[in-house]
């Protein structure tokens, strides 16, 4: 009998069925994005960890690429078609879809409107990535994103895409569908939406996480290499910069405050039905167990807000501020039905005082309410405002206070015995004197002051299939 040749088990698996067309499209096009993804590592070596964050996934849906911030979705057959025609335009391509996701502009659409925000991510992305000036991703600056590009950083300010979106809102129809001819890269169809009932698992937080990580390490290595960062530094660097920032919605921000409390009312999920129900067959009228009466509910008890009311200070972002807290005051879901909050009204000292306990006091303080001030900005006495109130028991339970202001003015040396948060409205604002122990949170402006529907016919949807699909293959050319 002849012996056998020996079985190697570390050898890799090799199926004797043929390599598909398809098949092999999907791994010519993995090894591509290596190829670019080495091209873009050695021109910007800050993006190191950037670049491999997004696992690679063909996707036949997709246009050209897409990312859900976990994985770089790609088309085989179109990839390797622009390969071979166009590869720069490629590599510009990769670069745009990683920079979405180190900007988080995946998180960050709330409100907004969806096609709108889009195209403001584009034209931020877009004009970080013309300002680098290296070989391997330029492109022709032409008049339509030179116009746009002066008109966003008209006055110093910063072409993010929170400004960019707010500019797009004053824009007719037809420049809004110009400008997504214009800025149009990557596919955002998987991008999580707010409000979708069945995300998927890629959206969760941790890929924002994971990001915010990645940007806070390439702000680090844009300071110490700044050369590396192509012509213009500042543009990208001010951009990370920005998008390290601690962002979020003010609704999301205030359930850091809340407690757990039992409340009158019925717990549906503790309530067995089978006992319920067997109760009643068994005895004809009698059930086993009653419904649960109480329940215990996390929301806000007791908390401090004061305005600053000082002139620097914008009365209309004040009353915008506090009408979105008003209405999420009102929400059942977000306070006890009583509650022990102190609406303060400071500039260089206290001005206003004003306690509520129910919501009917809520509403009638809003019916009335007047700023008062117009000085100075000093932190300090409405600190020690507070601080006396907790010595005088009118805070049982304080769980926190919050200053919305500008950040000019003089901050507290000590740190009070309650946690405290400083409030910072749109990008006009002064955060460097905050102190460490203070938690320092920026607010998008378009949570508070949404304006109205964009141009005479409202918010239209930019690009059909068909536009879109045409500009592409003429983009790529």
């Amino acid at each position: 009998m002849a012996n056998k040749a020996p079985v190697d088990y570390n050898a890799p698996f090799q199926s004797a069925r043929p390599e598909t067309h398809e098949e092999w499209q999907a791994r010519m096009a993995g090894e591509v994005l290596a190829v670019l993804r080495s091209g873009l590592y050695l021109d910007f070596r800050f993006l190191d960890q950037a670049l491999g964050a997004l696992t690679p996934a063909a996707e036949p849906r997709c246009r050209v690429m897409a990312t859900d911030g976990v994985r770089l979705f790609y088309q085989p057959e179109a990839l390797l078609r622009l390969y071979r025609e166009n590869p720069k335009y490629l590599s510009r391509l990769y670069l745009h879809t990683v920079f979405h996701c180190v900007f988080r502009h995946l998180w960050l659409q709330g409100a907004r409107d969806a096609a709108l925000w889009q195209l403001a991510c584009d034209i931020a992305v877009e004009n970080v990535i013309d300002g680098l000036g290296r070989k391997s991703v330029a492109r022709p600056l032409t008049y339509v994103r030179r116009r746009a590009y002066e008109a966003l950083t008209a006055g110093g300010h910063v072409a993010a895409a929170a400004p960019a979106y707010r500019w797009l809102l004053t824009q007719t129809p037809g420049v809004q569908k110009q400008l997504a001819r214009e800025f149009y890269a990557d596919d955002h169809r998987l991008w999580p939406q707010p409000g979708r009932q069945d995300p998927p698992p890629q959206s969760l937080p941790q890929a924002q996480a994971a990001w915010q990580k990645i940007g806070r390490r390439m702000e680090a290595e844009l300071e110490l290499h700044a050369h590396q960062a192509g012509q213009d530094p500042g543009a990208l660097a001010e951009a990370v910069r920005a998008a390290n920032r601690s962002r979020g919605s003010y609704r999301d921000f205030l359930r850091r405050f809340c407690v757990l409390r039992e409340e009158p009312r019925l717990d549906p999920d503790t309530f067995d039905l089978n006992f319920y129900t067997y109760g009643l067959s068994l005895y004809g009228n009698l059930p086993l167990i009653e419904p649960v009466e109480t329940r215990e509910s996390k929301k806000i008890e007791e908390i401090a807000l004061v305005i600053d009311t000082s002139y620097s200070t914008s009365g209309a972002l004040v009353r915008s501020f506090l009408s979105e807290t008003y209405a999420l005051l009102k929400e059942r879901e977000s306070f006890f039905r009583r509650m022990n909050l102190h609406i303060i009204q400071a500039d260089n000292r206290v001005q206003k005082d004003h306690l509520v306990t129910t919501e009917e006091e809520l509403i009638a303080l809003m019916d009335r309410f007047e700023l008062a001030g117009g000085g100075g900005t000093d932190f300090r006495p409405a600190f020690d405002y507070v601080t006396r109130l907790c010595e005088e028991k009118k805070f049982h339970n304080l769980r926190g206070l919050l200053y919305f202001t500008d950040g000019l003015g003089t901050y507290p040396a000590r740190r009070p015995p309650y946690e405290t948060a400083f409030l910072f409205l749109g990008e006009k604002f002064d955060d460097a004197g905050v102190p460490p122990w203070a938690m320092k949170v920026v607010l998008e402006e378009d949570e508070f002051a949404r304006p109205a529907a964009a141009g005479p016919a409202g918010p239209v949807a930019l690009l059909d299939e068909e536009e879109e699909d045409l500009y592409r293959d003429l983009n790529n050319s």
